[in-house]
């Protein structure tokens, strides 16, 4: 059985006990300090020392005046080495419940809030949520440790599924008026809600806006969660399309090239918009897909993300 799969076979508590162990597994080595990781920017203010770690701290952190003093090595801790909370808002509306690959999106945004859950756990750190359905926002306090966690994602595995309009741009305001501490927000959602014309138009996304004033005061993390089929059509002859939001259906004669064509230039261009939006508004941007090995993507985007830290820490000579 794939990776993916597992969700929609065993009950909520053996489903998350085999997710946590596939993303510690595979996240193995990055699971300390990688809050530093997450995204640039979080953890650079000098926070005190505590003892070196083989294997786990850099040499370049090391803080010699305080190694000297007790001649016990120490490096120098952060801001992100101390309690920081991480908030996530993650999107449950209808357009979620749609996968044609391993898994469904909401699964996908499940899996994507457990592995920033895991990286994020530990050294009294905590994490809250708002879960943005059509019934409305369902708001869960910041807590920490593994059984809160836990908690979470049995919560959100239980959500009930509906087919009204949830509005992202209201989840985000409403995310930037209850977490005024600044922390690291995660947004998970396939960013379809609030699109101009399907996005093909050149206005922004209704959500650009609150998301570049959640970003003006948190580090943001954008995580895109998306299905191969909102990117191409199958040569499949006639196809059911169904508008989740609406319940809307619609024949689509797909053996048609022109017609697959289009289709596949269209969302090419919503893709473009969204990702535009999303560096416009200031948030770093995290794309996984149900066909993907969602695990690896995090994986690169965490490995990136320090090189740019590093890159960014890395003292500039003066030209002579």
């Amino acid at each position: 059985m794939n990776e993916g799969g597992f969700l929609a076979e065993l009950v909520p508590e053996r489903r998350l006990r085999r997710l946590e162990l596939m993303i510690t597994r595979r996240l193995d080595g990055l699971l300390h300090g990688t809050y530093l990781g997450l995204l640039p920017g979080i953890g650079s203010e000098p926070a005190g020392s505590r003892e070196y770690r083989p294997g786990e701290d850099e040499v370049r952190r090391m803080d010699w005046s305080v190694t000297a003093r007790t001649t016990v090595p120490h490096v120098r801790t952060l801001d992100a080495d101390r309690e920081l909370s991480t908030h996530v808002l993650v999107d449950a509306s209808a357009s979620m419940d749609f996968g044609t690959a391993d898994l469904e999106k909401r699964e996908l945004a499940i899996a994507a809030v457990a592995a920033v859950g895991f990286l994020t756990l530990g050294n009294g750190n905590r994490l809250g949520a708002h879960l943005l359905t059509g019934e409305g926002i369902r708001r869960f306090p910041a807590r920490g440790g593994r059984t809160a966690l836990l908690s979470l994602l049995r919560a959100m595995m239980l959500a009930p599924r509906n087919q009204k309009e949830a509005g992202l741009a209201g989840g985000i305001d409403a995310m930037h008026r209850q977490t005024p501490r600044t922390g690291l927000v995660v947004v998970v959602s396939d960013f379809l809600d609030g699109l101009d014309d399907d996005g093909l138009g050149p206005g922004a996304p209704a959500w650009e806006e609150p998301l570049r004033r959640l970003a003006a005061r948190h580090q943001v993390l954008a995580v895109q969660v998306g299905d191969p089929r909102e990117e191409e059509l199958p040569d499949v002859g006639l196809l059911t399309l169904v508008d989740p939001e609406s319940g809307r259906r619609r024949e689509v004669p797909t053996a048609s090239r022109r017609l697959r064509e289009r289709y596949a230039a269209a969302a090419a261009q919503q893709q473009a918009t969204i990702a535009q939006a999303v560096k416009r508004a200031g948030a770093a941007h995290l794309p996984l897909r149900t066909d993907r090995d969602w695990v690896a993507d995090i994986v690169r985007h965490v490995h990136a993300r320090r090189r740019l830290s590093r890159a960014a820490a890395k003292p500039r000579r003066n030209p002579r």
